[in-house]
């Protein structure tokens, strides 16, 4: 691994966030640096900061690359330890920064763990589920034209017995479904202009229209089916649900902790009024 890279990923790291690292290192040791040990544990600690710059890789890769950074982390902080740089006064405040930070991280991670069961999550799917009204919907197949007697021929055509989806192949002006023998797919009453809607959720599955107009041409419409929207499956949102639990609960806790502290802005910019600019 080059050492570009390597000082990239660590600027990188320095930048996104610490990395953590465990005071009485545990777990199999990978690799020792002056007789340091970076262990197993090091490495899975490190390798979300890692991940976050480099989602491509494979596991392996990753914890390659992660040992990699840990063990060139090492040789630089040992360095720095013997040029005292741990004691200096803008190490202390940029230490005692980032204690807060991985305390309020862990703390809202806490809160967020106790939000996102797997009890409260089913729980909060049902009671939105419960709240969606049903909503109907049609798959429709149309043909496109530019007149009305080209319509009526059309309409000739299918009721003659020709297949509706071989006729929209050949005869269809909409570029899109024209190509998909005039298959719409399912859609809402909102989705299509009104003369079309209309027409479309008026009729049964099999049936045909006359030919009707729109904006966009003659239309002759066959409905294929009818149905309400599905419902989204708990095992397709679930991840999505837990995240927003997860949010919801974390600002939840942290507007409780900020009402019952005092907090005091010495030093806050004035606020300028309605209409008026603030000074530079």
């Amino acid at each position: 691994m080059s050492k570009t890279l390597l000082l990239s990923l660590a600027l990188a790291i320095g930048l996104s966030g610490p990395v953590t690292m465990a005071q009485a290192p545990a777990g199999k040791v990978l690799a020792r640096v002056n007789g340091e040990p970076i262990t197993e544990l090091d490495v899975t600690t490190a390798m979300d900061d890692v991940g976050s710059e480099y989602p491509n890789l494979t596991p392996d890769g990753l914890r390659n690359l992660t040992l990699e950074f840990l063990i060139e982390m090492k040789i630089v902080a040992q360095k720095a330890k013997a040029d005292k740089i741990d004691q200096t006064d803008e190490f202390k405040r940029r230490m005692a920064y980032v204690q807060q930070r991985v305390l309020m991280q862990q703390l809202l991670l806490r809160e967020a763990s106790t939000a996102t069961s797997d009890a409260a999550v089913k729980k909060f799917y049902d009671e939105q589920v419960a709240q969606i009204k049903p909503v109907d919907e049609v798959r429709a197949r149309h043909i496109l034209v530019e007149n009305e007697d080209d319509a009526k021929k059309i309409v000739e055509r299918l009721k003659g017995g020709e297949d509706f989806a071989k006729v929209a192949k050949e005869a269809s002006k909409d570029p899109g479904s024209g190509a998909e023998g005039g298959d719409l797919g399912f859609f809402t009453q909102d989705r299509m202009v009104p003369e079309f809607a209309n027409a479309a959720f008026a009729m049964k599955p099999g049936e045909l229209s006359v030919p009707v107009k729109s904006q966009f041409g003659w239309h002759v419409i066959k409905v294929e089916e009818r149905r309400q929207r599905p419902l989204p499956a708990f095992d397709q949102i679930k991840d999505r649900v837990a995240q927003s639990l997860a949010a919801r609960a974390q600002q939840e806790y942290l507007a409780k902790l900020r009402q019952a502290a005092k907090i005091e802005k010495l030093d806050a910019p004035a606020e300028a009024k309605p209409g008026e600019q603030k000074k530079n």
